[in-house]
């Protein structure tokens, strides 16, 4: 509890001073500078975080690959960040998902580096407000969120905003509550960017798991808005039930303003299918959706609503990794924002899959960023290729373009992120423990479902059991300890986003069985592409 007040003593305090601070005046500027400069200030916070400071992980990969301070400068003079980038990856200066988020240790040439997560916080910058990558009662990463961040990511959506023609736009949010910060935050900057929020959708779960979140958010936002945030109270929905959103999207068009709607990917498509079912008018509604990849099944629901829909690729400790244009309007396409990060290919297996995968590498490149990270895995991967509209990303100096985004080491649906590692210890310690069978005989499975995406739990006939709620009770129950579980659970139990079946687990075409299985779409399935894994999802479907 005491921690509690003071986390949320800090935040007020760092929302206070947020909102005392003028946003930049001239946007486009700020980043044109960021883009013009990114070497030289990745070089400038490299040398004073890592090479100054012995205790860094990154000092001893450097030392270990004999590689100076002096050494990098050169080479990037020369070669330019991403080529630089690739040859530390293959002298071993590099962060996997696993090593970032301590689940296993750091070992280059037989050496292993002591680190924690902290151990990458960036030490030139500070800040109150903090970022949770989706939020549980677990140990989770938290980002603290400097001002000067903040203003930064301020102009970064006024560009966005302005690329989509949405500046005049009511603006509707449907994220969660806290702990999670996305949703008071949005409220927060849009207030900032002078439109307010018109209304904050949210699912609150029950009072019994999720109370004193929900006064903790109550809390936050009268504070906010007695230092002037502006924040809408947050409308609970009713459970599997996303109408009353549609229904004031349909109220507000009929009265001359046109929304556009932040949401998770999955939620959107259901807020445009109930439009569709109960016949409420949200044509030319904008859809903004992240945290879940835009499938080409659920662009088409979303559109089949008379709206349109935008993805962008956020990743909560390195900032916005791009942002679809205003032509990018088929596939799964993001202009990559190279002001904030640096990002190559490599090819892998995936640790949980039985398929290759493209992965990204991130190098953070602003020096307010909350974590200074190289070549650091997210366990997401796609392509890399030149981005080739006119549109303003392009010529502001966002050139490049990802595709095929996808995600191989952990669930993303209904924008929850789970790591991979966490859930296998789920399902092949903890289950059978409780329930009875061994390793092999639990599976969860990710796929895109009609209207959303759905998260199904397998278990194999094996085990004995007679009904399913046993097993989908142990399971929410298990996921609630690790960070991400408790709002997973709360955001799955509201859509009926999860189920379990007494069914034999996939296995792959090599007949191995993997505890977690990532169903891709197959028309996304390309040599180098996120879906690689989708030609193996066709054969065991």
């Amino acid at each position: 509890m005491l921690n509690e007040i003071s986390h949320y003593a800090r935040l007020t305090l760092g929302i206070g001073q947020y909102l005392r601070t003028p946003p930049h005046v001239d946007p486009e500027t700020v980043i044109r500078r960021q883009l013009h400069y990114r070497a030289s200030l990745f070089l400038d916070t490299a040398r004073r975080v890592i090479f100054a400071r012995p205790g860094n992980p990154y000092f001893e990969m450097f030392r270990l690959a004999d590689c100076s301070y002096a050494d990098l400068e050169q080479a990037v003079a020369k070669d330019g960040m991403e080529k630089t980038l690739a040859v530390l990856h293959r002298h071993g200066i590099y962060l996997t998902h696993d090593e970032f988020k301590e689940k296993g240790p750091i070992v280059r040439s037989g050496r292993c580096i002591p680190a924690r997560r902290s151990s990458f916080l960036n030490p030139l910058v500070s800040g109150k407000i903090v970022s949770r990558s989706s939020g549980s009662r677990g140990k989770g990463t938290v980002s603290p969120l400097s001002t000067q961040l903040r203003l930064y990511r301020e102009a970064q959506t006024r560009l966005r905003l302005k690329e989509l023609g949405l500046e005049r736009r009511t603006h509707v949010e449907v994220k969660p509550i806290l702990p999670s910060m996305t949703g008071l935050g949005s409220c927060l900057w849009a207030k900032r960017l002078g439109h307010k929020v018109d209304r904050w959708f949210t699912v609150g779960g029950s009072l019994q798991s999720s109370g004193h979140y929900r006064w903790a958010t109550r809390f936050m936002v009268l504070a906010s808005n007695v230092m002037g945030g502006g924040v809408p109270a947050p409308r609970y929905l009713p459970p599997n039930d996303f109408s009353p959103v549609a229904e004031w999207i349909a109220r507000r068009r009929i009265q001359g303003d046109p929304c556009f709607v932040s949401a998770f990917t999955s939620p959107a498509v259901r807020i445009a299918a109930a439009a569709v079912e109960k016949g409420f008018d949200i044509r030319g509604t904008v859809f903004l959706v992240a945290g879940e990849a835009l499938t080409e099944a659920k662009r088409c629901a979303i559109e089949k609503s008379g709206a349109k829909v935008f993805n962008s690729y956020p990743i909560s400790e390195m900032g916005l990794m791009g942002h679809a244009c205003s032509k990018m309007t088929a596939g799964s396409r993001v202009h990559l924002f190279k002001d904030s990060l640096a990002v190559i290919n490599y090819r892998k297996k995936a640790p949980l899959t039985d398929a290759e995968v493209d992965s990204f590498l991130c190098t953070t490149l602003l020096p307010f960023s909350s974590y200074v990270l190289i070549n650091a895995e997210a366990d997401d991967c796609g392509s890399i290729e030149p981005a080739t509209c006119d549109c303003l990303f392009s010529r502001v100096g966002f050139t490049e373009q990802l595709r095929d985004i996808g995600s191989y080491g952990k669930l993303t649906g209904q924008g929850m992120t789970l790591v991979g590692t966490d859930i296998v210890k789920i399902l092949e310690e903890a289950m059978p423990a409780q329930l009875g069978g061994a390793p092999g005989d639990y599976q969860l499975v990710e796929h895109e479902g009609a209207a959303q995406t759905q998260v199904t739990l397998r278990v194999s006939p094996r085990v004995g059991i007679l009904s399913t709620d046993k097993a989908k009770e142990c399971f929410l129950k298990e996921i609630r300890k690790y960070f991400g579980g408790a709002l997973a659970a709360r955001m799955w139990s509201h859509a009926d986003g999860f189920q379990a079946v007494i069914a034999e687990p996939f296995s792959t075409i090599t007949g191995k069985i993997v505890p977690l299985h990532l169903l891709r779409e197959p028309h996304s399935a390309s040599a180098g592409s996120a879906g690689s894994g989708a030609i193996e999802g066709r054969h065991e479907t």
